[in-house]
C-alpha cells in the first residue's frame, strides 16, 4: 500500500496546485509555494527514485572570492558546445547563491572549513572552485534529507506516494490536470487530480538505455506525457553519458564521481596508460562527453578503462567518498590500491520539455522544472553540478510566476476516477522494455550514425505497436523523440556524436524543437522508405 502523508487530517479535497515528482524540483517548488496548498504525486516515497538523491558531485555556485557570475557563465557557454541559452543561463547563475542560502536555511549541512566558510571544491570543465559539497560525495543524498524532514513539517504540503502519473489531462488549450495510478501503480482503478496549475517534475531518462546511474522511476515517462499531450520538446537527442560509472554489472550502475578526478584521479587503460593525455589537453578533466568518447573507445577496443585513485586519494578514500568506497567494496575492489574498472553510463539528459524562464511550457497550466526539461542552459553537454542548480533556481521561479497569475488558491473536490485498466505498472522491465533499453544504448548511444539511427526508429516504432500500454507508450515516445532528433541533427556536437558526421557544423549551431507529430511524420517517412 502507498505511504499517504496527508496533513492536515482534516482536509477533504485537493488543492489547485499538483506537482508530479517527488525529487528535488518538486519538493524544492512546493517549499516555495508555502503557505500555498500543494499536492505533490510521488510514484516512490519522496526522495526514493529521484536521481537528485543519487546526485554525487554538488551544486555549483559562483560564491568563492575570486569567482564571479560572468565566469561561471563562461565556462555554462564553452561546456555547452555553442548552443546555451545565455540569458537563461544568466539567470540561473545569478541566483545560485540565494539558493545555496535557501538550502541552508532548510538544513542541508554543506561542507565548511575550520573557519565555518563553505567549502568549495572543482570539477571538469570549472575554472575556479564552486562546487558546493556534502561529505565529499553526499551532496544530493544530504539536500534531499534536509527538503524531505521541511516538507514533512510543513502543514501546507500534502504528499501522496505511490502515485504512478499516467496522463497530464487537457482541455482546450489548458492542462487541467492529471490521472494517476496508486499503490505504487498496482492498483486497477485510475485517479483524476483537477488542478488549475500542473508542475511536472518528473525526472530524466536513464533507464530508457541498458548502462545508466539513473534509477529505474528516470525512464521518460514525463517527457513522454507531455509530448503526447501536445508540449514541444527541446534538444532530445543530447543525452550525457557520464564516464565513470563503475563497471560491476549492477543495474543502474554506482558512480564513481567527476570529484575524483577533479581531486588528481587519473584514467588508465590495462597497461596503465593515460589515454585521456592522447585526446584532450585538459585529459581527465575534459567534457564529459569527449571523456566518455575516451573511455568507450578503450572498453570497445579491449584495452579496459579504469580511475586510479590510488595516489591521489589513497587511504584518505573512505572518509572523502564514502559512497563510492561502499560500492567498489560491495564489490570486491578496494579503491585504497586498485584501479576501479568504469564505462559510460547514462547519467542525464540535457533535452526535454521546453520552457521559458518562469518554467512555463508551450501549453498553458503546465509547468516544468529539473531534468524532464530543457531550459536552454546545459545546451548540447552539461557543465558538472549545474543540474541541481537548474532545478533549485528554476522551481523558484514557477512558485513565483504561480503566486503571480493564480493569486487566490482554489479547493477543488477530488475528481472523478480515471477509470480502470489492468495495465498494471511493474518494478520490473517489461521484455518490450528490455528490448528497447538494449536498442537505445546499441543505435542511440556514446556513438551514433544515420543507418543505426534509421534502424533503431523503426523498431520503436515496431515496439510501440506491439506494447500499446500507458507507460510503455510514455516511455517508447520519449525514445523516439531522442532517436528521431538524433537522426535529423547531422553533425557531431556535445553528448551528440555521429560517426558519419564527426563535426560540428555551423547551420547546426541552433537548438532542436520537436513536436511528437513531427517525430511521426519522420516515423512515416522511414517506414515507406523501408517497404518500398
Amino acid at each position: 500500500m502507498p505511504i499517504d502523508s496527508f496533513r492536515p487530517q482534516s482536509w477533504n479535497g485537493i488543492d489547485d496546485i499538483i506537482i508530479v515528482g517527488g525529487g528535488l524540483a518538486g519538493l524544492f517548488c512546493a517549499l516555495k509555494l508555502a503557505p500555498r496548498p500543494v499536492t505533490i504525486l510521488a510514484a516512490a516515497p519522496i526522495g526514493q527514485g529521484a536521481s537528485s538523491a543519487w546526485a554525487q558531485g554538488g551544486i555549483a555556485a559562483a560564491m568563492s572570492p575570486g569567482d564571479t557570475v560572468d565566469k561561471h557563465v563562461a565556462d555554462t557557454l564553452e561546456a555547452g558546445a555553442g548552443i546555451v541559452d545565455e540569458k537563461m543561463a544568466r539567470f540561473m547563475v545569478s541566483e545560485g547563491p540565494a539558493r545555496i542560502h535557501d538550502l541552508l536555511e532548510y538544513g542541508v549541512p554543506f561542507d565548511r572549513d575550520l573557519e565555518g566558510k563553505l567549502m568549495l571544491s572543482r570539477e571538469a570543465a570549472h575554472s575556479e572552485r564552486r562546487i558546493v559539497r556534502v561529505k565529499g560525495d553526499m551532496a544530493g543524498k544530504a539536500i534531499m534529507e534536509a527538503l524531505i524532514a521541511a516538507v514533512r513539517t510543513t502543514p501546507s504540503i500534502r504528499v501522496l506516494e505511490g502515485y504512478v502519473v499516467e496522463e497530464l489531462v487537457r482541455e482546450g488549450r489548458f492542462i487541467s490536470g492529471v490521472i494517476a495510478r496508486p499503490d505504487a501503480g498496482q492498483a486497477k482503478n485510475r485517479v483524476h487530480f483537477p488542478a488549475r496549475a500542473v508542475v511536472l517534475c518528473s525526472g530524466g531518462v536513464g533507464h530508457l538505455y541498458a548502462v545508466t546511474t539513473n534509477p529505474w522511476e528516470a525512464c521518460g515517462q514525463g517527457v513522454g506525457m507531455a509530448a503526447r499531450a501536445g508540449a514541444i520538446i527541446a534538444d532530445p537527442e543530447f543525452v550525457q553519458f557520464h564516464p565513470t560509472a563503475i563497471d560491476i554489472g549492477r543495474d543502474p550502475a554506482p558512480l564513481a564521481t567527476e570529484a575524483l578526478r577533479g581531486d588528481g584521479a587519473h584514467l588508465v587503460n590495462a597497461a596503465g596508460h593515460r589515454f585521456m593525455l592522447d585526446i584532450h589537453e585538459d585529459a581527465e578533466l575534459a567534457p564529459r562527453d569527449i571523456v566518455s568518447r575516451g573511455v568507450f573507445a578503450e572498453v570497445q577496443a579491449g584495452r579496459g578503462a579504469f580511475l586510479d585513485c590510488t595516489k591521489a586519494v589513497g587511504s584518505h578514500f573512505p572518509e572523502m567518498f564514502p559512497t563510492v568506497y561502499a560500492s567498489c567494496m560491495a564489490a570486491g575492489i578496494d579503491p585504497v590500491t586498485q584501479p576501479i574498472p568504469v564505462v559510460p553510463a547514462v547519467h542525464y539528459h540535457m533535452g526535454g520539455v521546453l520552457t521559458d524562464a518562469e518554467g512555463r511550457t508551450s501549453i498553458d497550466g503546465l509547468w516544468a522544472a529539473g531534468e524532464v526539461t530543457s531550459t536552454g542552459v546545459h545546451g548540447a553537454n552539461r557543465l558538472a553540478s549545474n543540474s541541481l542548480l537548474e532545478a533549485v533556481v528554476f522551481a523558484a521561479r514557477i512558485a513565483e510566476n504561480i503566486k503571480g497569475m493564480l493569486p487566490e488558491p482554489k479547493i477543488n473536490n477530488w475528481g472523478a476516477g480515471g477509470g480502470e485498466s489492468d495495465d498494471l505498472v511493474t518494478v520490473e522491465d517489461s521484455p518490450q522494455l528490455t528490448r528497447l533499453r538494449r536498442l537505445m544504448s546499441d543505435r542511440v548511444g556514446v556513438i551514433r550514425d544515420c543507418d543505426g539511427l534509421r534502424a533503431a526508429i523503426r523498431e520503436i516504432a515496431a515496439l510501440e505497436r506491439e506494447n500499446s500500454r500507458m507507460r510503455f507508450l510514455n516511455i517508447v515516445t520519449t525514445a523516439k523523440l531522442i532517436a528521431v532528433g538524433a537522426l535529423l541533427r547531422e553533425e557531431s556536437r556535445g553528448g551528440h556524436f555521429r560517426s558519419d558526421v564527426p563535426d560540428q557544423k555551423p547551420a547546426w549551431k541552433r537548438r532542436t524543437f520537436l513536436t511528437l507529430a513531427e517525430a511521426d511524420r519522420m516515423v512515416a517517412e522511414l517506414d515507406a522508405t523501408a517497404a518500398a
